[in-house]
Formats: C-alpha cells, sequence, structure tokens
C-alpha cells in the first residue's frame, strides 16, 4: 500500500490538526503543500514550513500561483465586475481551484497514493477539493479527517494539546481565509441569521479617518497605474489594499446558497477588490454600448455563479472567458475615487472612448446630433406597435 499523502496545508487549525492525526491515527506519511494565491508573505510562508514540519509532516512545500491566479481568474472577475449576488468578489472561493490544482499535480510528481484537505463535511470547499481530485487524478484516495471524524475546532485544540501542540482558541475562534482578492472571516456571529462580527474579527483595523483621493488607472480593463504610478496588477492590489483597508473599507455579510444546497453566511473583507470592480464597471459604463453592458452582465453572472460551484473546468468558462476579453478593448482611463471610514465613492472618470462626448450634445441640456423634429418622428416610430395594441383593445370593450 501507498501510504504518501499529500495535504493541502494552510497552517490554520483544521489543516493543522490533520498532520498528527494523518500520522498517528492512519499512518500516512504526510507531505504537506501550501499554494500561495497571494495571501501570504514571504514571513508567513517560513513561518507555515517550520509549523508544518514540527506537527509532523514529513516534506513541506510552498507553491506561488498568484500570477496564475491572476492571469487566468482575477481578471476575468474583474472583466466581469464579479459580485455574487451582489455583494461578495467571490475572494476565497475563486482561489480554491488553482489550490486544488496544485495540490494535485504535487501529489502526481512525488507520487502519492492519496490527496487530504481539511474540509468540513457542511461547506463548499470539500466538494471544490473533491471534484478537482475527481477529475485530474480519479485514481487518487481523497481523505477528509474533520468531514469524516464530525469534529469540533475546540475538540481539535484538545487533540492537539494531547499530542504536545499548543494552540489559542482566541486564535482559532475564527476562521479566517486570507488571499490577495480578500479575506473571508467565518465565527459564530456568521452561524445564525443574525448578528456582525466584531471589530477584532477583521485582519485590518479601522485606524484611518478623514478622506482621501486614489485615482487607478486602467489600459485594456486592467489596472495598471495607482495615483499615477505604473505597477503590475498583483502590486496594485496590494498597494490599494495598504491604502483602503485601515478606513474599514469593503467589510460585508455575504448570504448565499452553498453547492451542498445549504443557506450560509460569511464575513469577508475585500477593500481593493471591491473598490476596483466599482471603478471597472464605472468606466465601462461610460466606454461601451448598452448591448455590449448587457450581455456582460448575464455571462459575467454565469461565470461567477460556475467559478463558485467548482465548473472552473468546464469548457465554457473558456468561451466566456473570450468574449469578456474581446470587451475590454475600449477599457482604458483613469478613475478618481475618494476614500472614507466604511464606505468609499467614485468620483468620475477620464478616457480617450468617453462615450458622454459633448460633441454630439449634452444630456437633459443640448444636443447638435439630432433635431425636436427627429425625436417627434422616432417616437411615433417606437410607440408604434403599443398603439396597435391599445387601439384592438378599445375595439374590444368598444
Amino acid at each position: 500500500m501507498n501510504n504518501k499523502i499529500v495535504l493541502a496545508y494552510s497552517g490554520g487549525l483544521d489543516t493543522s490538526f490533520c498532520i498528527p492525526y494523518l500520522t498517528k491515527e492512519k499512518g500516512y506519511e504526510v507531505h504537506t503543500i501550501l499554494v500561495n494565491t497571494g495571501g501570504f508573505s514571504p514571513e508567513e510562508l517560513r513561518a507555515v514550513s517550520a509549523k508544518a514540519l514540527t506537527l509532523g509532516a514529513a516534506s513541506h512545500r510552498n507553491v506561488d500561483k498568484s500570477g496564475e491566479y491572476y492571469d487566468k481568474c482575477i481578471k476575468y472577475m474583474l472583466f466581469g465586475n464579479i459580485l455574487k449576488n451582489n455583494t461578495y468578489p467571490l475572494s476565497v472561493s475563486s482561489e480554491r481551484a488553482f489550490q486544488a490544482m496544485a495540490v494535485v499535480l504535487y501529489a502526481k510528481e512525488i507520487g502519492a497514493g492519496a490527496i487530504a484537505h481539511g474540509s468540513t463535511g457542511a461547506g463548499n470547499d470539500q466538494v471544490r477539493f473533491d471534484y478537482f481530485v475527481g477529475v485530474l487524478a480519479p485514481q487518487m484516495k481523497i481523505v477528509a479527517p474533520i468531514r469524516e471524524l464530525k469534529i469540533a475546532r475546540r475538540d481539535e485544540i484538545e487533540y492537539l494539546a494531547k499530542n504536545g501542540f499548543e494552540y489559542s482558541w482566541e486564535k482559532a475562534k475564527y476562521s479566517i481565509n486570507q488571499g490577495i482578492w480578500g479575506t473571508s472571516i467565518g465565527g459564530v456571529e456568521t452561524l445564525k441569521s443574525l448578528g456582525e462580527l466584531p471589530e477584532e474579527a477583521y485582519p485590518h483595523p479601522q485606524t484611518k479617518n478623514g478622506t482621501e483621493v486614489v485615482t487607478i488607472t486602467f489600459e485594456k480593463g486592467q489596472p495598471v497605474a495607482l495615483n499615477g504610478e505604473k505597477t503590475d496588477p498583483l502590486g496594485l492590489i496590494s498597494a490599494l489594499r495598504e491604502i483602503a483597508a485601515p478606513y474599514g473599507i469593503g467589510r460585508d455579510v455575504h448570504v448565499g446558497d452553498t453547492i451542498v444546497g445549504l443557506k450560509g453566511r460569511v464575513g469577508f473583507e475585500a477593500a481593493a477588490p471591491m473598490i476596483l470592480i466599482k471603478a471597472h464597471h464605472l468606466l465601462e459604463k461610460h466606454v461601451l454600448s448598452k448591448w455590449q453592458l448587457y450581455w456582460k452582465e448575464q455571462l459575467s453572472n454565469w461565470y461567477g455563479m460556475l467559478l463558485h460551484e467548482a465548473q472552473y473546468l468546464d469548457p465554457v468558462m473558456r468561451n466566456i472567458e473570450a468574449f469578456l476579453d474581446d470587451s475590454q478593448h475600449r477599457v482604458c482611463g483613469t478613475v478618481s475615487v475618494r476614500l472614507r471610514p466604511f464606505s468609499f465613492s467614485l468620483m468620475g472618470c477620464e478616457s480617450p472612448y468617453d462615450m458622454m462626448n459633448a460633441k454630439f450634445g449634452d444630456y437633459g441640456e443640448g444636443t447638435t446630433a439630432f433635431s425636436g423634429a427627429d425625436v417627434e418622428g422616432f417616437t411615433k416610430i417606437l410607440s408604434l406597435p403599443i398603439k396597435i395594441i391599445y387601439s384592438q383593445e378599445d375595439e374590444k370593450h368598444n
């Protein structure tokens, strides 16, 4: 029997419990991997590596997939202005596809016979990990200790303590998944339909007051400069988060339908994604036609839903991405955003492709593009089908 198993490791309580449990109780040779999609600093990565080895992992590897995650996913979520249920920017759920694919690749590389994850039996992540393993490595066994044991977080801490590993309950009180596209936060307050997360649950405390203005420049839909300073998109997202998160911007609670059929609530903090999505959408309103905007919204809603429900590998996703790519050629310009505690507002934009062009007229004021007589004739033609319907109704009643 091949007892080599790869564990998708985050450094959190659930996956930390899995290492000694799989080693001591199940007899596996555990090899951990952390797939960084932009949520870890170099110091944090070193700490996670040391922690995995201390807990009993035979080896640990950190893999950086942040560039691939941006190029193949974040970019399209931004192009699509995707907010699930008009609220949630898919901060963590979108990462899971790239993390799961990297875990499968690593398991194949080292010749493992099984893959483990720390998902519970009531959430979405178990489906996502199982799905990608099932598609990409159907020969490998899937082991999910938290799901199989139905174990509570306090019991996990107790088990770790019995095996010589201390873990603070205060640290484990909230389940926090931090990534470049935002951070999800689960806790006792989100288990019921009423309740809000306390200030201390958020990774970035609100420390800034007053207001400030930031400018974001887009080229073909991608963010390329912050306050006039050019940078790569991932660097811009990180820099914008550092400016905006201390205002408490981007906090909310998402309520939605899970893949497993339950309704669920989760808190999140996503200052940079929320600002970028709203700024990008504003620019699109100025430079795209109404039918481009309409069909983008329809396809983007499907893209977000399918991504959330683990369907990233479906070929239709590549079809939608091709549409989104093609829609961004004119999405160029600079958007000004005013930041303030717990909120922000869009001040407007400048673009060489702005269709709000004074050369053709000012809405509500005057225009040289058509005359009043043109409007009279246009309105007669526009209203003709409804006139016919209403005339028939009048004939019936008479």
